[in-house]
């Protein structure tokens, strides 16, 4: 059975719900994983969204900000939602489906964007923002089965590579592709052993983005993107992977979100 997991950072799930189902009818995902959904638990628009087929829906919001959900048609063993930084602030959601007797663990992330200025000393954002992944690190850590299939998925709001940026030399003092940003980030994947299931199909010599900045009067002639979002496997998940994508033209869509969704099929 292939499985497909869709992730989108949507930018406000209630302004972009016709949008989500459009991309559910359109792309069948089994595993929607939404970020910054902007939605309280007790607004957010669960039939709506179990009318698309994913009746299984969990969010972990909060009233205007962060936010993110996993909603899925395959039948659910658990879920979890983790606070990191004694913050309640809605950045992270797991659950575990069974897929023909085999468990897939999906973790989503939505980490810290970090403010503006790169330096902790004087800017508590970003001080937040490494002191989160240090400490999801150490808990994925913990939690590691070398055996199992877990993906991690999100807007990790950090573009490791020199051709996930516009431009490496002028992004490298700009918050999101800073080294020591990168660094965290790589300590991140490699606590579970995570491949980066993007480059998997994407070499490194070609330049991809997920998100591209309102600012731009003209973000597709501009093209100055980032990959601010991912698709990570566990090595064991890894050998099951089909394909990804990356639905750029889900950009120009009318009121678009500043991010895509990302695709990736495994086969289980």
């Amino acid at each position: 059975m292939t499985i497909r997991i869709l992730s989108w950072n949507i930018n406000s799930v209630r302004l972009r719900i016709d949008s989500l189902l459009k991309i559910i009818k359109n792309y069948q995902p089994n595993i929607v994983c939404l970020q910054e959904t902007k939605c309280p638990n007790d607004k957010f628009p669960y039939e709506s969204l179990a009318e698309s087929g994913l009746k299984n829906i969990y969010s972990n919001g909060i009233k205007g900000y962060h936010g993110v959900c996993i909603a899925t048609s395959l039948p659910v063993e658990s879920f979890e939602q983790k606070n990191f930084c004694k913050k309640e602030d809605g950045r992270h959601i797991s659950v575990k489906v069974n897929v023909e007797n085999k468990l897939l663990t999906v973790h989503n992330f939505y980490v810290p964007a970090g403010g503006d200025e790169p330096d902790p000393i004087i800017n508590e954002k970003f001080r937040h923002k490494l002191d989160f992944l240090d400490e999801a690190t150490k808990w994925l850590n913990s939690i590691k089965d070398k055996n199992s299939l877990v993906a991690l998925v999100g807007d990790l709001n950090i573009a490791p590579h020199e051709n996930d940026v516009w431009s490496h030399k002028q992004l490298l003092k700009i918050v999101s592709h800073t080294p020591v940003e990168v660094g965290r980030l790589n300590k991140f994947k490699a606590s579970y052993g995570f491949i980066d299931s993007i480059r998997n199909f994407y070499p490194t010599n070609k330049k991809i983005y997920s998100w591209w900045s309102y600012r731009s009067k003209n973000w597709e002639e501009s093209n100055r993107g980032r990959r601010l979002d991912h698709i990570w496997a566990s090595p064991e998940l890894n050998k099951l992977i089909e394909s990804v994508s990356i639905e750029r033209s889900i950009r120009g869509w009318e009121r678009p979100s500043d991010h895509v969704p990302l695709i990736a099929d495994f086969k289980l």
